[in-house]
């Protein structure tokens, strides 16, 4: 069921109310969603990071996308039309034709036997009677919509990337911006967070890393990708006659109506060069602790070690399991105008205001650990280190959280409990650990089941022991309800939208801190934070499985079960 919200029960919206052309600013501040002072710190931050205004507002946390999109409509005097949790189905976006829908930016939100409801971004454009003709005998009303959500919309009407550089190849010859740009807006499209150039031996492979898996998008021939390969190095500041050395750069990409941030990794493979572009993606910088995927319980044990004065935070986990997302929301909860927050990081991701970020580079012998010296000389309260990789780091880190400074950073372990056994490995004395960790935090991400095809199937315990032997005792009651989702245009019909994180806490006691003094094992360490109240990764996972946020065959891709005892 579609979701439209009108500005009061039961009253009649006109169709489209003729409006003066006002931006969204002079909007919120007029109709009271914001006032003038909000905006002028929303605009100082966005100029401080190089954003966009309308990401800063949202990464701010001072309104919603969806409250945004209701307070435009308000100006407008037309409902609200909600694409991003009700999306037009593909027959639905391709009954406009594609001419008509780019032209006026438009797509039906709703088709009832008497009356059309079409989402804009543009409402105050009074409708064409050539548009409402491919409507006869229907009432054709306006809602507005929010323009990301429109464009998600009309990637119904891209070919496939195949198709489409075969197009540019026959009208312009081998013009490499037009293919790189196509690339880019379905990349941004369909939400992935890296692209892959992968030289094989006859052609080259595009593959998208879509919710941490990749897919295939399509594929360009060798003689094509010399120029992309040319193009992209350029956009990024590398050397173009360079073909036998590892390159890393960064691009500020404009798209359309947005701008996306990319890091540029270039690499030397028998058959070529490979590219990986790793999109930043803008929803970051708004996301809070509340959007990590953490427990009201876990929530609070977080938030109650970070506002210690002092000690270290350790997020665990492979490469991308969201430990950099996981330490930017806790900064974000910390940053406040009476407290100095320095990050040594490599690289700098995202600007945060009021935090003063370092780029780790070794061309002028910035290291983590020089960089982290000087931090401590620069009279900081909270420490971000963007990750531990060397004894040397691991000491000044350990030291710096034991003379009066809270320092988070990441560390590279299976597993919360292997993380004190590993810095002890690395030299970084027991006592030392004992005295600075107040947190261990290991996570992981999982696909979200998509919320709009979501549907249950009742299970027994037999029928779950039978399916899922190794997983069924972690489940309680007689039958269980597992979810998955069907695939809808929502999803791009994979059944999954999003990912989530699985955590696993273990807090420092008094009794894990005279254990640590001693040595342990991951085992011991284990032992002793599940007597405390330590529940498994595993654990947290059951909990969102039966919820209907992620789904069991999910939760078995990304965390196996406990070791039986």
């Amino acid at each position: 069921m579609h979701m439209l919200l009108r500005r009061k029960k039961n009253e009649v919206v006109p169709a489209a109310a003729p409006a003066p052309q006002k931006t969204w600013q002079e909007i919120l501040v007029e109709e009271s969603y914001l006032t003038a002072d909000a905006l002028a710190k929303v605009e100082a931050e966005a100029k401080a990071t190089s954003a966009d205004s309308l990401d800063a507002l949202f990464s701010s946390g001072i309104i919603t996308k969806d409250l945004f999109g209701q307070a435009i409509a308000e100006h407008y005097g037309v409902p609200y039309a909600d694409l991003n949790s009700h999306p037009p189905t593909k027959e639905e976006v391709l009954r406009i034709p594609e001419e008509f829908a780019r032209r006026d930016r438009r797509v039906i939100f709703r088709d009832a036997p008497t009356e059309v409801i079409i989402a804009t971004d543009r409402p105050q454009i009074e409708m064409t009677d050539d548009f409402r003709s491919h409507f006869p005998g229907k009432t054709v009303n306006l809602a507005y919509t929010l323009p990301e959500d429109l464009e998600a919309a009309f990637a119904h009407y891209r070919k496939a990337l195949d198709t489409r550089f075969a197009k540019i190849v026959a009208e312009k010859g081998k013009v490499a911006p037009e293919v790189v740009d196509e690339i880019m807006l379905d990349a941004v499209t369909f939400r992935a967070s890296d692209i892959h150039f992968e030289p094989r031996e006859k052609d080259v492979l595009i593959r998208f890393r879509v919710d941490g898996l990749l897919e295939e998008a399509g594929r360009l021939s060798k003689e094509l990708y010399e120029n992309v390969l040319n193009r992209v190095k350029v956009q990024a500041h590398l050397r173009t006659d360079e073909h036998y050395s590892a390159q890393d750069g960064a691009i500020r990409y404009h798209l359309a109506n947005q701008v996306v941030d990319v890091r540029v990794s270039v690499v030397p493979l028998v058959d070529g060069e490979k590219i990986v572009m790793r999109l930043l993606s803008e929803y970051m910088r708004g996301y809070q602790l509340t959007d990590l995927g953490l427990s009201p319980a876990l929530q609070r044990q977080l938030t109650a070690s970070a506002e210690k004065p002092f000690g270290m935070i350790l997020v665990i986990g492979p490469t991308g399991s969201g430990k950099t997302t996981t330490l930017y929301a806790a900064v974000k909860f910390l940053n406040r105008p009476d407290v100095n927050i320095s990050t040594i990081e490599d690289p700098v991701e995202y600007k945060i205001m009021g935090v003063n970020h370092i780029q780790v580079n070794l061309q002028t012998n910035l290291t983590f650990s020089k960089g982290l010296r000087s931090i401590v000389r620069q009279d900081p309260d909270i420490i971000l280190v963007g990750e531990v990789r060397d004894q040397e780091t691991a000491e000044i880190a350990v030291n710096a959280a034991l003379t009066g400074h809270m320092l988070l950073t990441t560390f590279h372990a299976n597993d919360a409990a292997s993380a004190i056994p590993r810095l002890v490995d690395m030299g970084v004395e027991p006592f030392l650990l004992s005295s600075t960790v107040e947190l261990i935090v290991a996570q992981r991400l999982a696909r979200k089941t998509c919320e709009t095809c979501r549907y249950g199937t009742e299970m027994s315990q037999a029928q779950l022991a039978e399916k899922y032997p190794d997983a069924a005792k972690y489940f309680p009651g007689a039958t269980v309800t597992l979810y998955q989702g069907k695939g809808c245009s929502a999803c791009a019909n994979s059944g999954y939208k999003g990912r989530i994180g699985v955590f696993e806490f273990i807090q420092a006691t008094p009794e894990l801190r005279d254990l640590v003094m001693r040595r342990p094992s991951a085992k011991d360490v284990m032992a002793s934070a599940v007597a405390s109240g330590t529940r498994p990764m595993f654990l947290d996972g059951v909990d969102k499985v039966i919820n209907g946020v992620i789904t069991i065959d999910e939760l078995l891709r990304v965390v196996a079960p406990p070791e039986a005892s």
